[in-house]
């Protein structure tokens, strides 16, 4: 059945060949596309105070990595 496009979804059972019984199909670029969406809509409602104290957590983890290597 490979010879005409039904590998992958005749053979597990599954439409579109996805994994993880959800029956739908993996998009990679729709998840990528949906991530950074999701992190820029957690960013831009922050408070002020959480981003002021996200950036000293950056700054104080780059500090500790430089001395770590």
């Amino acid at each position: 059945m490979v010879e005409y496009g039904n590998g992958v979804g005749t053979v597990t059972g599954v439409a579109n060949g996805a994994g993880g019984g959800g029956g739908g199909s993996m998009d990679v670029g729709a998840a990528a596309s949906q991530f950074v969406n999701d992190a820029t809509h957690t960013i831009s409602t922050l408070p002020p105070e959480a981003l002021v104290a996200i950036v000293i957590a950056v700054f104080l983890g780059l500090i500790v990595l430089r001395k770590a290597f």
